[in-house]
């Protein structure tokens, strides 16, 4: 059906069908007259058309590094609520941790009728400031600390520091770390700085650093080097909950004692940590809070696109379980 066939219906104008679709005013009565007819054929207005006539598309282009993570889909959620709400519908694209992959996504959403771009940072490089400068459309990085971009952040620093605070306070002198690449500043070199820097505030510390992906194979293989090669370790911290879920693994499997023997501790209060015998401790980073706070940002430049580009910081809390 076109807009002339429900403007006959309901014996109005085609333009009085126009202006309905579009929010415009309208008396009552016609107001009445063309939606009974919209609900009684089922009609539903041409999303091309309307693209093409109003120049926006109400899509927005979310780019995740992995679809299988908790933080993930927390942040996915928290960015869906906002969006649905204020009638935008998402496009995901998965880039399963490749930067290159990402960087094509920027282009592709740019290009491709989107009103703006979502981008679960994972790395920021030069060719990233670069891709961001040149859109044409209004972005927002969340998960790093960008100038290029609105952005919004954890606090991945001091986090670390604290949680390796607290796990000194347990009595562990000779901890492990394992994290992920520095590419990634705020889980690759952020957590790993404030893990060092509140161990060497602390007397008689060692400390014993390995990295990999952001795997479970990571946390059980790195774990299995480090007791091979220092047996004397008693507390492992892992730059994530999922690098920590291989730790524990390792350890189970080996049967060696957790937390009496070997405490272990990690980031992100992922669900499958809290079912553990001995639940992890863990950051709790505001995942949920971080997308649907990343959407308003992105509605305001939508509202607003000539506004400077704005960063929040989000806080953490430390979850106490046993395994340290």
């Amino acid at each position: 059906m076109k807009i002339s066939d429900i403007a006959k219906m309901a014996g109005v104008s085609p333009a009085s069908v126009s202006r309905y679709l579009n929010n415009g005013y309208l008396s009552e009565e016609k107001k009445e007259k063309i939606k009974t007819v919209i609900e009684e054929t089922g009609y539903k207005p041409s999303s091309q058309a309307q693209t093409l006539r109003t120049g926006k598309s109400k899509l927005i282009g979310v780019i995740i590094p992995k679809i299988n993570s908790s933080s993930i889909s927390q942040i996915v959620d928290g960015i869906s609520t906002v969006l649905s709400e204020n009638g935008y519908q998402i496009l995901l694209a998965n880039t399963f941790n490749n930067e290159r992959k990402e960087l094509e996504y920027i282009h592709t959403f740019n290009e491709n009728f989107v009103d703006g771009i979502i981008n679960l940072g994972t790395v920021s490089t030069k060719e990233h400031a670069k891709a961001f400068r040149n859109t044409t459309v209004p972005t927002v990085v969340l998960g790093q600390n960008v100038s290029y971009a609105s952005c919004i952040y954890h606090d991945d620093y001091n986090a670390s520091l604290d949680l390796t605070k607290y796990v000194l306070g347990k009595n562990h002198k000779n901890i492990g770390y394992i994290g992920v690449t520095d590419k990634d500043k705020a889980v690759g070199v952020l957590r790993k700085n404030g893990f060092l820097d509140a161990a060497n505030s602390a007397s008689g510390v060692k400390t014993y650093i390995c990295s990999g992906d952001f795997t479970i194979d990571n946390g059980y293989q790195n774990t299995a080097m480090l007791l091979k090669e220092h047996p004397d370790i008693d507390a492992i911290v892992c730059a994530t909950d999922t690098i920590a879920l291989g730790a524990v693994q390792y350890l189970n499997k080996h049967g060696i004692n957790i937390p009496s023997k070997v405490a272990v501790a990690g980031f992100g209060n992922n669900t499958a940590g809290q079912v553990l015998m001995h639940p992890l401790t863990t950051i709790r980073f505001f995942y949920k809070e971080c997308g649907m706070e990343g959407a308003k940002m992105l509605l305001e430049k939508l509202a607003n696109p000539d506004a400077p580009c704005k960063s929040l910081m989000l806080g953490y809390e430390i979850c106490e379980g046993s395994s340290v």
